[in-house]
């Protein structure tokens, strides 16, 4: 996730740094793990989950297959890559082997995509191959509404465990229990973001648990539904700092009609 930007975007938002550009030296693709406060499962408990790669085989983000041939990621995990140079894994629990691997015919992500914002946080993946559904692939269905707060979500992914010191590499898919904010309730005094969530955005909190680099893109998934696509956040698992994710329902329109563009 983009944590040490959002760090930064917090402060400018409280008026701790000057009104000046601010742009994050931070690699979230050099960096991967475990999920905050999770523990392992399987791929056949998230069947949608996939992994992207770069074509040396390292992890850099997560997706959803919610077809055939689409994935749904974060715009952040595509802006700095070629179609060429991505990898998707699918069916495996592990990151680094099993299941399928397969390329990349085209890739998309939201015209209104702001670096500075975050608003926009999604992106389409075309694989150049067709893939069909086993217990160990599924797609998922994409939300049409928000889910209410209070709503338990699960989010997956291979992202690290904390924020600064611990950048080890577990193989194994990780998975955290998290319950829903509207973007209104998540911007408001009761957390400490502020202004800086928008309407293109949902979150998800519980004290202790979050995803963290490595699981950008990755599934927010509430009723079987996919809700919310892993985006940034101010550190991992931050005191009153939820995790902020593209929301899927808002977005829901542009995802469809960019599968459309593909085809």
């Amino acid at each position: 996730m983009h944590r040490l930007l959002a760090l930064l975007l917090s402060c400018l938002a409280i008026g701790q740094i000057g009104a000046a550009s601010v742009s994050s030296p931070f690699d979230p693709f050099e960096h991967e793990g475990r999920i905050v406060g999770g523990e392992e499962t399987t791929i056949a408990a998230h069947p949608y989950q996939v992994s992207l790669q770069n074509k040396r085989g390292s992890h850099f983000c997560g997706g959803s297959l919610v077809s055939k041939n689409i994935v749904v990621t974060a715009a952040h995990c595509l802006q700095s890559y070629k179609v060429s140079n991505i990898r998707v894994r699918l069916g495996s629990t592990l990151y680094n082997e099993g299941g399928i691997l397969v390329e990349v015919e085209a890739l998309a992500y939201h015209e209104g995509y702001s670096t500075s914002t975050l608003e926009y946080d999604v992106g389409i993946l075309k694989l150049a191959q067709d893939v069909e559904e086993t217990d160990d692939i599924r797609y998922i269905k994409l939300a049409e509404v928000t889910p209410a707060n209070g709503t338990p979500a699960v989010v997956t992914g291979w992202g690290t465990k904390c924020y600064f010191w611990c950048m080890s590499l577990p193989k194994t898919l990780q998975e955290v229990i998290v319950y829903i904010l509207d973007w209104r309730t998540c911007g408001s005094e009761d957390y400490k973001y502020g202004p800086i969530v928008y309407d293109t955005m949902v979150c998800a909190y519980e004290k202790g648990k979050d995803a963290c680099q490595g699981d950008s893109g990755g599934p927010l998934v509430a009723d079987d539904e996919l809700v919310g696509i892993v985006s940034w956040g101010y550190g991992c698992a931050s005191s009153l700092m939820p995790g902020v994710y593209a929301d899927v329902a808002t977005l829901r329109e542009w995802i469809l009609n960019t599968i459309k563009s593909l085809e």
